[in-house]
């Protein structure tokens, strides 16, 4: 995604609206429903088909095509680009080693070829590599599959300290083999696991898919299956209502597709601005919004909730004192460094950072600018959070490389527009 674009951004705190402000689906969500969908017969999504394709987040869209790849007849060479998707490369890498005798090529940005995906590959090697896996990786790309017929020890292994999509996407290619074979598999992470609250709602799809998944130790195993009576619904993104929630905060508006039930570690949002004064107020039909006035600063981890921490931060640069962002090392390898996207938020609109190992602490400047710049550098969060900073203090933004949101939020400029911002 390049940064060749500039919108103008400026936000008259007198002209905001009371708007409701409507996220897309929830892309997390989706990328499971999907590869449970394809594996369960439950495909396509009624859900997703409906959704405007102009509104589903890229993310969604590469994840797609991936399974739709991976439902040609065998003896078909899939090729899929996984543009910079994180997420959607290793779910698909993961199923397309579980699909017998799949041929796959996957390719990506440089940056996405950059990102550590080590672990994962080990991971299949080891399990199924014994069984005639052949997965190649090129310089970065692309990288090449080749599934086997046959399996043999039913287990994945792998360590749970870089990232949990490991574990999710392995524990998806457990359900995968658990139909083909009706024999339990199962993954066994070593180390402490980080972003926890991400496999908990792969754990949760699962279920609410028909799997019975077994938790103990580190070990998660699919051990039966029965099909729902229903497809699940599809939930808002709580990455997107993050942003929406502190404009309409500002606004005086509420945002809509809130299911506060929701097993997605960016709801943690509603919970930590508690402490900066903040409280959440349900409304019908899923509406939300937050009200009260900013006391205090913010306490956060990026253990819990490493995508929620950029929206934190422009948070924290209008509250009356410092916050504290704790183990942010992970945020240095998602689509930008966005330990570094942060700093330079805070510093370009007057505040001070102070990182301290893992801890980051964020001190508020004393007064907004009129006006501050930024490059989102291709990272959908930090052009969103940028945004959303100007809301919160009235200051005017230039912001190189707007159109990157159409990874998670395509969206997001009309919601911004409908709140009362102008864009130029």
């Amino acid at each position: 995604m390049t940064s060749s674009s500039q919108t103008r951004l400026h936000v008259d705190p007198s002209r905001l609206t009371p708007a409701v402000l409507t996220p897309p689906i929830s892309k997390s969500d989706a990328q499971r429903a999907l590869v449970l969908a394809h594996l369960t017969g439950a495909w396509p999504l009624p859900e997703i088909q409906r959704e405007p394709e102009h509104f589903l987040p890229a993310d969604v869209r590469v994840l797609r095509r991936g399974v739709e790849a991976l439902r040609l007849p065998p003896g078909t060479v899939r090729d899929v680009d996984c543009a910079d998707g994180g997420a959607p490369f290793r779910i698909l890498v993961t199923q397309a080693a579980v699909t017998p005798g799949a041929h796959v090529r996957l390719t990506g940005t440089p940056r996405l070829g950059e990102r550590p995906h080590g672990p994962l590959f080990e991971s299949l090697r080891e399990a199924l590599g014994g069984s005639g896996l052949v997965l190649t990786e090129g310089k970065p790309w692309p990288v090449e599959i080749r599934a086997p017929e046959r399996t043999g020890e039913p287990v994945f292994r792998v360590p749970g300290d870089q990232s949990s999509q490991y574990a999710s996407s392995l524990l998806l290619g457990c359900a995968a083999l658990f139909l083909r074979e009706r024999r339990p598999w199962r993954v066994e992470i070593t180390g402490t696991l980080t972003s926890a609250g991400y496999l908990e709602l792969t754990v949760s799809w699962l279920r609410r898919f028909g799997f019975t998944v077994d938790e103990r130790d580190g070990h998660f195993e699919v051990a039966d299956y029965r099909a729902p009576e229903r497809t699940p619904a599809m939930p808002g993104d709580w990455s997107s209502l993050g942003y929406l929630l502190l404009l309409a905060w500002r606004a005086g508006g509420s945002v809509e597709r809130a299911d506060l039930g929701s097993a997605h570690p960016d709801q943690a949002l509603v919970r930590l601005v508690e402490r900066a004064g903040l409280h959440a107020e349900p409304g019908p039909n899923a509406t939300l919004r937050l009200v009260g006035e900013a006391r205090d600063g913010l306490v956060a981890s990026g253990k819990e909730c490493p995508d929620l921490l950029p929206t934190l931060a422009a948070l924290a640069c209008v509250l009356p004192r410092s916050s504290t962002l704790t183990d942010v090392g992970i945020l240095r390898v998602k689509e930008s460094d966005r330990l570094e996207g942060i700093r330079t938020l805070v510093e370009a609109v007057g505040g001070k950072t102070v990182l301290e190992g893992e801890t980051l602490t964020i001190h508020p400047p004393p007064t907004p600018p009129r006006h501050f710049a930024m490059d989102s550098r291709g990272d959908h969060r930090m052009a969103m959070v940028s945004a959303t900073l100007a809301a919160l203090s009235g200051a005017a933004l230039t912001l190189t490389g707007p159109e990157c949101v159409e990874k998670s939020f395509p969206g997001f400029w009309q919601q911004m527009e409908l709140a009362g911002a102008r864009l130029t």
